[in-house]
């Protein structure tokens, strides 16, 4: 094996033209293989930098802010339920709208009041609820960092004052804005042949049953029984109720795709919903909004427990956030119990 002192070590050109380059530091061993010695020079020279480093428990005076992001986009991110946006997430980091995250300081030199500064820029153009996500996976990097990697001492996040919640949407999606959106999507009742039918019909099962843009996406043929689907999101998984209307609508799938019941991504949705939402000359409402509208219908049949279970959620006081009937409707309905 190479010797020990990495300026020692030489790489040697590989059959395939690339050079190739092995150190031993500090009892501990590392390679790689690159398109250019001066590469593998160069990697050979920071890698025993860092291994000294990591040797005397002092990792966070040479890796930086980038490093742990890139680090955690490699080695945790993808093993998540939904690592694809958390990937487009973590590389906008180091785009410009983070412009004020410090991403080449040191991990030892970072501190709270620089991710203070960062939080603040990002509160003058973008909504709280934005950089409280922002934040939070900013500080899971930061804790897998010191827990995990033994890379920093404290996870500076922690000592970060965050943004109030933001407020909840109560936004409902109603009659003739639903009928404008299916016009522009192109939704009939025959079975759907495009990406827009598609849509259209995941916007309507949505309407129907509260379910999210992601359940609906991963939804399989397999799981689809004559009163029910299995579906699985983020509360885990539940078995989502049928009503006839709610079949029939699954039903206008049948032959789109052989596994998945829409066969689009979440993304796909979400982009098409907004062009399409544009083009109909509608706005003030997104896609999840329909959850909103579904809850707010469904809690005025439902027993709370039964829309609790059908919604996914373990605290009753959530069917308070979604359920916002009007006054007068409450008195129209006590009076009738009282005839």
């Amino acid at each position: 094996f190479p010797q020990a002192n990495p300026q020692m070590a030489k790489a040697t050109k590989t059959s395939t033209g690339r050079w190739h380059i092995q150190i031993e530091v500090a009892g501990v061993r590392d390679s790689g293989t690159f398109e250019k010695k001066s590469q593998a020079d160069a990697w050979a020279q920071q890698r025993a930098v860092e291994l000294r480093a990591a040797k005397a428990g002092k990792t966070g005076t040479v890796k930086t802010l980038r490093d742990a992001l890139r680090e955690y986009a490699e080695r945790v991110t993808p093993a998540k339920r939904g690592w694809a946006k958390e990937l487009v997430r973590l590389k906008a980091f180091e785009g410009p709208a983070h412009h004020a995250l410090p991403l080449g300081k040191r991990l030892s030199d970072l501190t709270a009041g620089d991710i203070a500064l960062w939080r603040d820029a990002r509160l003058k153009v973008n909504a709280r609820g934005s950089v409280l996500r922002d934040l939070t996976l900013l500080s899971s990097v930061l804790e897998i960092a010191r827990r995990e990697w033994g890379w920093v001492a404290a996870n500076v996040c922690r000592d970060v004052t965050r943004p109030a919640n933001p407020d909840h949407r109560e936004v409902i999606i109603h009659g003739p804005q639903v009928r404008r959106m299916l016009r522009q999507l192109g939704w009939s009742r025959k079975p759907a042949r495009s990406v827009s039918q598609a849509v259209a019909n995941c916007f309507l099962l949505a309407l129907q049953t509260g379910a999210r843009a992601g359940e609906l996406c991963a939804m399989r043929w397999v799981d689809v029984r004559p009163d029910q689907v299995a579906i699985t999101g983020k509360t885990g998984n539940r078995n989502l109720p049928l009503t006839p209307a709610s079949r029939r609508t699954i039903e206008l799938m049948r032959g789109f795709d052989d596994d998945l019941v829409f066969g689009i991504t979440s993304q796909v949705l979400d982009a098409l919903f907004r062009r399409s939402r544009d083009r109909a000359g509608l706005s003030g409402f997104v896609f999840h909004d329909s959850r909103h509208t579904a809850a707010t219908r469904l809690a005025q049949r439902l027993h709370v427990l039964d829309l609790c279970l059908m919604f996914g959620w373990e605290n009753t006081g959530r069917a308070l956030t979604y359920y916002n009937p009007k006054a007068g409707d409450i008195a129209k309905r006590i009076m009738a119990g009282v005839r």
